[in-house]
């Protein structure tokens, strides 16, 4: 008995494989001068996807359908009849269902692709648990999938949307557009633009030199480009950020901050949390933050400090620029302020509490310092120019 069960799930099996090798239909036509060839078929629905093709782009659109169906077009670029069709003939799409992972490949026999072009079009059940799609070099598009996502692409494009789970893509050199996310994000690109909606989970993003953009994120972002700009909307959650060269624009931040820049301009709205901010020569603006430690080599520094929040100590320093501080009327904090080549160049102050002092004369050079405890004192705010004005406000 036990034998027999054995040789039904075998047989079971091998009738599944069949149907599904049956199932697939070819049909070549001549378009527009072209010769074509769409390879069609459908699989069982399965836990996992996995498709996988040596050349060309790759869509997946979940939806209702509860089987898995595709079709491969793929085109010939020949005048000739007979060598578009020994071209077409060498591109092999196959499909099989193994355990709960449906297969689907499309292998060049003959190196034909360089002369050919071809796009996997694939429906799926939209509860799908995952999908995993690597091509050599075309775009990869999945939208309302469920589960999770993998895409790598030698070169194209990736866009990904209604996706229920984590997304992971990589490309060799192209966009990455991001719609609605569940999971986690992790996305790497050689050099292309980087945009993502909304994402539930924690978000990592890299590329070698285009501009990232995020509107949501709810569990955090570690971004990095090696000379774009990189502008964030909102996120819950710590926020880390470097760019060879652009500019950073960070909005509402609820968590600890960090960005970095080699020589562009630093913009922040508002944190709950401590700030970083670093560049090598540009103006750093940050507005509605309990505590911040600026940099810059050679730029201007506003920050707005708020009462509340977490609270530490803080720091904003320029080699070269003048420095502007909002003050809440309520917040306690320590003031110490200098400015090293202070010739032209005074601190101003609306506080009664701080204490300016000076040194140097009209022959040498002239260093001007101020100090004082507002509302009692607090943690250190330390205020440093080399060369420019310092401006203390009470804030509105």
């Amino acid at each position: 008995m036990k034998q027999f069960s054995n040789f039904a799930r075998i047989f079971a099996t091998l009738v599944a494989l069949a149907c599904a090798a049956l199932a697939q239909q070819s049909r070549i036509s001549n378009r527009a001068g072209n010769w074509s060839e769409d390879t069609s078929g459908s699989l069982p629905a399965a836990r996992n996807l996995q498709i996988k093709t040596e050349f060309g782009s790759v869509r997946v659109q979940g939806g209702s359908s509860q089987t898995i169906s595709y079709v491969f077009h793929s085109t010939a670029y020949s005048s000739s009849q007979e060598r578009a069709r020994r071209q077409l003939e060498s591109l092999k799409v196959t499909a099989n269902l193994r355990g709960d992972t449906a297969y689907i490949t499309a292998e060049d026999e003959q190196g034909s692709h360089n002369r050919c072009s071809g796009e996997f079009i694939v429906n799926v059940p939209r509860e799908i648990g995952s999908v995993r799609i690597e091509t050599e070099g075309g775009n990869v598009v999945v939208n309302a999938i469920a589960g999770r996502v993998h895409a790598e692409t030698g070169g194209g494009s990736i866009q990904v949307d209604e996706i229920g789970g984590s997304v992971e893509a990589e490309t060799g050199g192209d966009a990455i557009v991001v719609g609605s996310v569940g999971g986690d994000v992790r996305l790497e690109t050689g050099g292309g633009r980087i945009m993502i909606g909304s994402v539930k989970g924690k978000i990592s993003a890299s590329t070698g030199g285009g501009d990232v953009v995020i509107l949501s994120g709810l569990q955090g972002a570690v971004l990095e480009t090696g000379g774009g700009n990189i502008q964030v909307k909102q996120c819950t959650g710590k926020v880390k950020v470097s760019t060879g060269g652009g500019n950073i624009d960070l909005g509402d931040i609820a968590g600890p901050v960090e960005m970095e820049t080699g020589g562009g301009s630093i913009r922040l709205a508002s944190s709950k949390s401590w700030v970083r901010a670093e560049t090598g020569a540009g103006r750093i603006e940050l507005n509605a933050v309990a505590a911040a430690h600026a940099e810059t080599g050679a730029g201007g520094i506003v920050a707005k400090f708020v009462s509340s929040g977490e609270k530490s100590d803080s720091s904003l320093e320029t080699s070269a620029g003048d420095i502007t501080v909002y003050i809440a009327r309520d917040a306690r904090l320590t003031i110490r302020a200098s400015i090293e080549m202070a010739n032209g160049h005074d601190i101003h102050c609306d506080f009664g509490e701080i204490r300016k002092m000076s040194e140097g004369g009209d022959w040498g050079p002239k260093t001007i310092s101020a100090e004082g405890d507002l509302n009692g004192g607090g943690p250190t705010l330390k205020l440093s120019t080399a060369t420019g004005d310092i401006r203390i406000v009470r804030a509105p």
